[in-house]
């Protein structure tokens, strides 16, 4: 079993005797989505720590995209509540990357590539996808890699 999954069932404890009512539903719906996704496909497997930042990251983004559409609609302790489950979620991710971290990636591995040009934007996010994994926004890499290929 992965040490992110036993120290989220062990957080959920907890919370449970906590009586923290944010956290432990949190928990729960993260634990579930975690279980949905091991036995997702033909045959049930377990996951690694890797895959389960992946599904965390995931959710994290459901409650953010969640939090903004219901602020869009006028009902702020509905996004107060999103943002709440969304934080707890990120004491599990590791930190996230600046803008200018991602940036210095970038220019690394298109230094180190020899990548050029608008052409081989999916060959720099190929090659800094494991760097970057849970730790910056896609969009924001995307943003970043097509600014410095000039495209």
């Amino acid at each position: 079993m992965s040490e992110l999954k036993t120290q989220l069932e062990t957080d959920m404890r907890t919370a449970l005797k906590a009586r923290d009512k944010v956290t432990l539903g949190t928990l729960r719906m993260v634990l579930t989505a975690v279980k949905n996704e091991e036995v997702a496909g033909k045959t049930p497997r377990e996951l690694d720590d890797a895959a389960v930042v992946k599904v965390l990251v995931k959710q994290a983004k459901q409650r953010r995209e969640a939090a903004e559409a219901f602020r869009a609609g006028g009902r702020e302790e509905s996004a107060d509540a999103e943002l709440a489950e969304e934080a707890v979620i990120k004491r599990y991710l590791p930190t996230e990357l600046t803008e200018a971290e991602v940036a210095q990636l970038v220019r690394e591995a298109i230094e180190a590539g020899g990548f050029a040009g608008p052409k081989d934007m999916g060959k720099v996010m190929k090659a800094i996808g494991p760097k970057t994994a849970g730790r910056a926004d896609g969009k924001m890499v995307a943003g970043i890699v097509k600014a410095e290929l000039g495209g």
